[in-house]
């Protein structure tokens, strides 16, 4: 044993200056996720005491929303037998067997097995398809605001083509929208219900999307490269009213030939930490993806992949999860967005959209130009953010964390860590908040 007269103390040596080139030009000009600094600075107002209602990161706290008990079960059944060892790359068997027959059930979708592939969460998947089909200097389309595109741009060396949406259109990009931007792309990046603003396609309007990406296709000759489709449909289980959720795929069957779906239990199951996901699309694709994947090490852990594939045969347990999973989530959604519109109607500058699906409200403070009682002007978004949770204890992203351009009072509200007793008191303190402006 090292006794501690012998311990060499390196602290000030690894947290020293830093000397040029010491870290990868990539890495180096990669900005870090603004959500999670800002999440970062919540927590540390958490800790130290501060009342404040938390509706920054996309995580669901499991206070409020606990995974399948089936789920939880069956990795400390896993656990107990063994499951510790690698899984296959391209996830178990039994797994990959069972989310076949989870989309066959569920969307009417019969793909093979050798077009599943397991990773660790969703977000990998994303990342792989990115590494998979992406060049360095390919071009990538993708709706401004949307999650961690113009990140992944940056890390394949793709060249960034953001489209701006509206909230005439709830952010939800057109076909219109898109059209001018397709020639020549690689990859359009899509995702229903829609990070960050809690909205969904309809039928007609991807489909119209899909009829273009055909179009374009079949325009290419054989020396061009398709256009992929990189369709993220984590949220799909949660959906509310008469929003249904659409796929590419399912509404034109030859997309199968250029749709990656990118999926998991995250969102649906409410397991954030758990760390299963899955993308499936052209097997040559997946096959390619898998290879590089392996080199990163992206796999779910084994234990719980047994037991994810043990859930999604179970269908009663999913069924009755999802119940009470969307009955908590639209509780909550409906209580801000109904606060909201009523602080709209008393004549403040706000503004949100109803829900359609996934764990976010779209809310607007246009609260440029007012002064606070201290006579600070709000000019940005970041200065109307900071104030809202200085004044009313609310904490939100605003919508240039995802990439939207210019100061739009453009705010995401996320659920899934609040309580409905911490949303209701929020709502008066946040509506005393605004009467102090001018």
């Amino acid at each position: 044993m090292t006794h501690a007269a012998d311990v060499i103390d390196v602290t000030a040596l690894v947290r020293g200056p830093g000397t040029p080139g010491r870290i990868s030009t990539p890495v180096g000009t990669l900005e870090g996720s603004a959500i999670l600094k800002i999440a970062g600075e919540i927590r540390e107002r958490i800790a130290s005491g501060e009342k404040v209602c938390n509706l920054t990161v996309g995580d669901f706290d499991p206070r409020q929303f606990r995974i399948p008990a089936l789920l939880e079960q069956g990795i400390s059944q896993a656990l107990a037998r063994g499951e510790t060892n690698y899984p296959p790359g391209l996830g178990l068997p039994a797994l990959r067997e069972a989310i076949v027959a989870y989309y066959e059930r569920s969307l009417g979708l019969r793909y093979p097995a050798d077009s599943v592939l397991v990773t660790s969460g969703s977000r990998p998947g994303v990342y792989g398809v990115y590494r998979t089909v992406v060049d360095p200097g390919d071009r990538v389309v993708y709706p401004a605001p949307s999650w961690n595109n113009n990140y992944y741009c940056h890390m394949a060396g793709a060249i960034a083509d953001p489209v701006a949406t509206t909230a005439e259109e709830s952010f939800m990009p057109s076909a219109e929208l898109l059209a001018p931007h397709l020639r020549g792309a690689r990859l359009l990046a899509l995702n229903s219900p829609l990070n960050p603003c809690g909205t969904a396609f309809t039928a007609e309007s991807l489909g119209a999307i899909c009829d273009l990406v055909l179009e374009e296709n079949a325009r290419r000759t054989k020396a061009e490269r398709p256009l992929y489709v990189m369709y993220d449909q984590v949220y799909w289980q949660l959906t509310f009213g008469d929003t249904v959720h659409v796929d590419p795929v399912s509404l034109r069957p030859e997309m199968a030939r250029y749709t990656i779906l990118v999926d998991g239990i995250s969102k649906a199951f409410a397991a954030t930490g758990v760390r299963v996901g899955w993308v499936l699309g052209p097997s040559d694709v997946i096959e390619a993806m898998n290879g590089f994947l392996s080199h990163v090490g992206t796999w779910a852990p084994r234990a719980e992949q047994v037991a994810t594939a043990a859930l999604l045969l179970h269908e009663d347990a999913i069924a009755d999860f999802r119940t009470s999973l969307l009955a908590g989530v639209q509780a909550r959604l409906d209580a801000l967005y109904s606060g909201m519109i009523a602080l709209k109607g008393a004549g403040h500058d706000v503004d949100a959209i109803a829900p359609q699906g996934a764990i976010y409200l779209s809310a607007r403070f246009n609260l440029f130009g007012k002064s606070t009682p201290e006579g600070e002007v709000l000019l940005t978004s970041e200065d109307i953010r900071g104030w809202l949770l200085r004044y009313s204890g609310l904490a939100v992203i605003p919508f240039d964390a995802f990439g939207a351009e210019g100061e739009s009072g453009w705010f995401r509200l996320s659920v899934g860590s609040a309580s409905p007793e911490e949303i209701d008191a929020a709502l008066p303190r946040l509506e005393l908040a605004l009467s102090l402006l001018r």
